[in-house]
């Protein structure tokens, strides 16, 4: 069994059907656990033997997403930890204690939005846990899939001014753009076997937004037509890949 399927596993089986009901939104526990692996990848430390990993997240998710699963948090925090663990362990990093995650409520995001803030903390000589300077990761923005970089602390507002409806969600694209494809490291995943992990990428440019196609195997359609290269995109634009539509927003 995959860590992933593992993990799904053991969090289905803490209450009966009690995640089911608690992640109705957006947000669920498994696109949490990924981004926590990634964040702990982004953050390691090379050392002169060791490469360590960040020890402490802190998850900031919104008021109505908390109130979701507020009730299965220290379980829910559990299962992210041994999954972190033998994460760090499958990817051979080292850790100076069992990884710790602490959620947090910030008003300004909103439904399905969640921000990971990664440390390497250190114990000090009187016990207590201590970030050096340096260790302090950035916090890091998903919408589903990863929005952009912020400042170290509770994460802003977002601004983003572009928006991808799949399937009746929407889903901002934040400053950096968009990778979008069927691997899950991309920031908008489709599960469609006619999509190309790595499909198409919408980015910002001078004068607003363009997407272009990654060398897919089935090609990017916008509003019917095949595009070749990079092209621009106005709000109410049709996206298709694989059999799947996209439509592009803007706000």
């Amino acid at each position: 069994m995959s860590v992933f399927k593992n993990l799904e596993s053991k969090i289905a089986g803490i209450v009966e059907g009690a995640f089911g009901r608690a992640f109705r939104s957006e947000l669920r526990p498994v696109e949490i656990a990924r981004k926590l692996a990634r964040e702990m990848e982004e953050h390691k430390v090379v050392s002169v033997s060791k490469v360590y990993a960040p020890n402490e997240y802190h998850v900031y998710v919104s008021a109505q997403d908390h109130d979701r699963f507020a009730d299965y948090e220290d379980a829910l925090s559990k299962e992210l930890s041994g999954y972190l663990l033998e994460h760090a362990r499958l990817e051979r990093l080292a850790l100076l204690s069992r990884p710790e995650i602490a959620f947090h409520t910030d008003d300004r995001l909103s439904l399905g939005e969640f921000g990971i803030q990664a440390r390497l903390v250190h114990a000090a000589d009187n016990g207590a846990a201590e970030a050096q300077q340096g260790d302090v990761g950035h916090t890091m923005i998903y919408s589903s899939e990863r929005l952009r970089p912020a400042e170290a602390g509770p994460p802003p507002p977002a601004r983003s001014s572009a928006i991808l409806v799949v399937d009746g969600r929407r889903m901002m694209v934040g400053r950096t753009g968009a990778v979008i494809g069927r691997s899950r490291d991309c920031d908008v995943v489709l599960e469609d076997a006619n999509v190309s992990r790595r499909h198409a990428q919408v980015l910002p440019t001078e004068d607003g937004w363009s997407i272009g196609d990654l060398g897919s195997t089935n090609g990017t359609v916008v509003n019917g037509r095949r595009i070749r290269g990079a092209v621009p995109l106005t709000g109410g634009d049709r996206i298709e890949l694989g059999t799947c539509e996209l439509r592009f927003e803007l706000e």
